[in-house]
């Protein structure tokens, strides 16, 4: 064989052995992503679908764990996210005040850090299919009109520009995976991630990260020395607000709670911040109700992790109580 030959017959096997995995990687993430990506795929799914009912709640990891749509008083949808922003959080709601039969409420819960600083945007966020191509480009747009670039970048540089990331994660281009190629084999994380996506399908969209009989970790309000939101999370919040009275639906504003080892180290000067940034939102959206306190504290025997989520004991305790808050305002049945 000529040299020229073996050369074409080695590009043309490298080609198509890239496309064989370049069409793996798009049709089968359940294979190979981390073992969160069920649980976002669910709550998209729930979204398309327009199965949602009368509540639906909205937030990050804290509240994904703590509310148990079962135990509220009505049928409700848990559509928090690990690492949610404002970002997420307006955008699982524009989608859901699309449906035919909006929710008759929003329940929202944001923990002061993740309006602050970013967290895992581009890893969970895009990587996971929950941010469309429109929604991107609204961010784009809006992050270069505040002068606010804190998510144009991922964690770890790599040195993309964010339109062409994006398109790389809209189009599962192969590099992007690679670290999740590797860490299931390309397979073998295919039977949990279905175990998990059915779990989360069955407790609409509430699932759990940490589950242990305890912990005394602290979490991150343990380092902010004071509350100072982006430009772009304030922006979005405000966005989600606006939204929301436009259409009539009330917002219910529920902080999860920290456990006592964090709370002992929580700033002031944070705790004050906070509750005042978000009387302000009160103070110009009628239909926002904040309950107090807006950084509540429990046992630590009530947390499963580190980062302050609530145990299956402490989700349920704090689901009923929830459930309770809502009828006793006669907000609910």
């Amino acid at each position: 064989m000529s040299a020229a030959r073996y050369l074409t017959v080695l590009t043309a096997v490298a080609a198509l052995c890239f496309a064989l995995v370049w069409g793996w990687v798009a049709a089968m993430p359940l294979a190979y992503l981390d073992p969160e990506y069920p649980a976002w795929l669910a709550k998209t799914e729930l979204l398309r679908r327009c199965d949602l009912g009368e509540i639906v709640v909205v937030g990050d990891s804290r509240a994904a764990v703590g509310i148990l749509p079962a135990l509220l008083p009505v049928k409700a949808t848990n559509l928090a996210v690990g690492g949610g922003h404002p970002v997420e959080a307006y955008e699982a709601v524009r989608r859901a005040l699309a449906c035919p039969v909006p929710p008759r409420r929003v329940i929202v819960s944001l923990v002061p850090g993740h309006f602050m600083e970013p967290d895992l945007f581009w890893e969970r966020s895009v990587r996971f299919g929950f941010m469309a191509a429109d929604a991107l480009a609204d961010l784009r747009q809006t992050s270069a009109r505040l002068g606010d670039t804190s998510l144009d970048r991922p964690k770890r540089d790599d040195g993309l520009t964010p339109s062409l990331r994006a398109m790389l994660f809209r189009w599962r281009f192969p590099s992007l995976y690679v670290d999740s190629l590797l860490k299931s084999a390309g397979f073998l994380r295919l039977a949990q991630n279905r175990r998990m996506l059915a779990e989360v399908f069955a407790a609409r969209g509430q699932y759990f990260f940490g589950t242990a009989n305890g912990s005394s970790g602290v979490a991150a309000e343990g380092r902010l020395a004071r509350f100072g939101p982006l430009p772009v999370m304030d922006a979005y919040f405000d966005r989600m607000l606006s939204l929301l009275a436009s259409r009539g639906i009330p917002a219910e504003f529920v902080a999860m709670p920290l456990n006592a080892t964090t709370w002992a180290r929580v700033s002031p000067a944070l705790r004050e911040g906070f509750a005042a940034y978000l009387a302000g939102y009160t103070a110009r959206y009628p239909g926002l109700h904040v309950a107090e306190p807006v950084m509540p504290h429990w046992p630590d025997e009530a947390f499963g992790d580190g980062f302050s989520h609530l145990n299956p004991g402490g989700a349920e305790r704090f689901s009923a109580e929830l459930a309770t808050r809502l009828r006793t305002a006669g907000q609910m049945p």
